[in-house]
């Protein structure tokens, strides 16, 4: 079996929509569910810093670039990714954010403790 990929990435929450953000997920959408479960996407979490408004995104993927695509094709992601987009803030010096699920600051991952036990956690 093929291990799954992590993604981490970063986006910034407009600090005066923390509320509102964090109620558009209490739950999410099932049709929004649907279609990152289809992408391949799992063990998906979002945390959220309440002090500056940071948001940090965590999920596992065989294959990102299809599950970008599926996402990307999906119309019920792109009308999720449209409502979202007014709650993050655009990343300079661009100043123009587009679909926040692409556009979000990747992190480099540096440590697994599984991997570096050898599979072990």
């Amino acid at each position: 079996m093929k291990a799954a990929h992590r993604v981490a990435f970063r986006l910034q929450v407009r600090p005066e929509l923390l509320d509102d953000y964090r109620a558009v997920h209490l739950p999410v959408r099932r049709e929004m569910l649907e279609a990152i479960a289809a992408s391949g996407r799992r063990n998906y979490s979002l945390f959220l810093d309440e002090t500056d408004g940071t948001l940090f995104g965590y999920y596992e993927v065989d294959d990102d670039d299809a599950a970008q695509a599926s996402l990307a094709a999906s119309v019920v992601a792109t009308q999720w990714e449209t409502e979202m987009a007014r709650f993050f803030v655009a990343p300079e010096p661009e100043g123009q954010l587009g679909r926040a699920d692409q556009a979000a600051q990747r992190l480099t991952e540096i440590f697994n403790l599984a991997d570096q036990r050898g599979g072990r956690t």
